[in-house]
């Protein structure tokens, strides 16, 4: 159990810093921002989540607001991961999740 709290928390903090990332350079990079290698990298490592967000998002979400929203979700998930995490922790024994 403490393996698989392990590796979900694993992704989402690898998922939060991509769309972060992403976040940063779409500021940075203004309208060429398409050309840019950094920017289509993270929008590759970026697409699960993306299109997650896309999936649960109503239509009324326009497509240049979706990595904020994926953003939104991934942050809610690894704080749920990190509680799930500690609470696990304690029920077994500080000792036993080093």
């Amino acid at each position: 159990m403490l393996l698989f709290l392990n590796i979900a928390q694993l992704l989402l903090y690898i998922g939060g810093l991509a769309l972060m990332g992403q976040g940063l350079l779409f500021v940075l990079s203004g309208q060429k921002r398409d050309t840019n290698l950094f920017y289509q990298l993270f929008q590759i490592v970026n697409k699960p989540w993306t299109s997650v967000a896309r999936f649960i998002s109503p239509k009324q979400i326009a497509d240049h607001q979706i990595p904020f929203v994926a953003f939104c979700i991934v942050a809610v998930l690894y704080i749920a991961v990190t509680l799930a995490k500690i609470e696990h922790c304690v029920s077994i024994g500080i000792e036993l999740c080093q």
